[in-house]
């Protein structure tokens, strides 16, 4: 059997913990039915007390062991997410069991924003990790010992495995099994579970946009406020700097000093997005929804849009049009 300890806490997401069981259990059932070799999962709820734990959702799970009983060597350690995160991080109890077992664990992981119980922990030094794409620039400024990445739906590196927000941990699941008793096992439980194997694309094709703070300097304000009025016409840095009256290096500088990035880079992020809310809300081609974006041709839309959200336009159309 391999042991899999799932932590739980006031204030965790129920699907980050139920998702990953259900996985492991679904597993076990796929593999008495076909009477196949490998090891199956044995999978413990484990918390400070035996009382029942609510979730952020006034959801509560009773859990089957507490932390001094559930230690040794643990095949999987898992921690969930949830709005709780930010004060389980205080909790000595948690971060004790974290650091006493993750060491002999085969594999830790974390659930979504179960990443900063994980990193608090000391555990993810000098690891590429992810997480909710609405928290990877926070836990990125908390803890600058480790690599944010805010696209993948999962990453896995050198035994420490990290996902996105809430249904990712089934993902992430699924990924631990494919690793465990390969492809053809964990594409069954997929299919049970009505869910891709391998999700096609990152978690940015989900996300909101995440604007940067509002810069602090006039022609950076008014040089945005023009590209959000109009984002279509010809925002050259050239052009952009002359209404400002800046050379186009001095507005250069002063965009990657406010918002870190290039002219350039900018009037391309608020581009995609604009084609992002045309593609959800509009029936037109892909031609039209280039040229009102400022694109030009639907060949630079679909390069671009294929760079900033990882999925061409036509998939994420599919994916997110309320008119599909």
């Amino acid at each position: 059997m391999r042991s899999i300890a799932i932590a739980l806490f006031d204030g965790y997401q129920p699907l980050d913990v139920t998702g990953p069981h259900e996985v492991f259990a679904g597993v076990n059932q796929v593999l008495d039915a076909t009477g196949a070799d490998g090891p199956r999962y044995a999978v413990t709820l484990v918390a400070e007390t035996l009382e029942p734990v609510r979730s952020e959702s006034a959801m509560a799970i009773v859990p089957q062991a507490v932390f001094a009983d559930v230690g040794g060597r643990l095949d999987t350690l898992l921690v969930p997410g949830g709005e709780g995160t930010r004060s389980a991080i205080d909790k000595t109890a948690l971060l004790d069991w974290v650091r006493a077992n993750a060491p002999s664990a085969r594999r830790v992981a974390s659930v979504c924003t179960g990443t900063y119980v994980l990193a608090a922990a000391g555990l993810c030094d000098g690891h590429r990790v992810t997480t909710h794409w609405a928290q990877a620039d926070d836990l990125a400024r908390k803890y600058p010992a480790l690599t944010v990445d805010p696209d993948p739906i999962f990453i896995e590196d050198r035994g420490l495995w990290t996902s996105a927000g809430v249904t990712a941990g089934i993902d992430l699941a699924l990924a631990m099994v494919a690793a465990d008793h390969g492809d053809a096992v964990a594409q069954v439980a997929a299919r049970h579970l009505v869910m891709f194997l391998r999700r096609p694309g990152g978690q940015t094709q989900f996300a909101a946009p995440v604007w940067a703070e509002a810069p602090e300097r006039p022609p950076v304000q008014i040089a945005c406020d023009l590209i959000h009025a109009d984002p279509s016409a010809s925002h050259t840095v050239t052009n952009l700097a002359a209404q400002v009256g800046l050379s186009p290096r001095h507005l250069t500088r002063l965009f990657r000093d406010d918002l870190g990035e290039t002219p350039a880079r900018y009037v391309e992020r608020v581009r995609v997005d604009a084609a992002r809310h045309v593609l959800e809300t509009e029936v037109c081609g892909l031609s039209q929804v280039a040229r009102r974006c400022g694109f030009g041709s639907a060949e630079t839309l679909r390069r671009s849009f294929h760079r900033r959200v990882g999925v061409s336009p036509d998939d994420y159309r599919r994916r997110f049009a309320a008119t599909a």
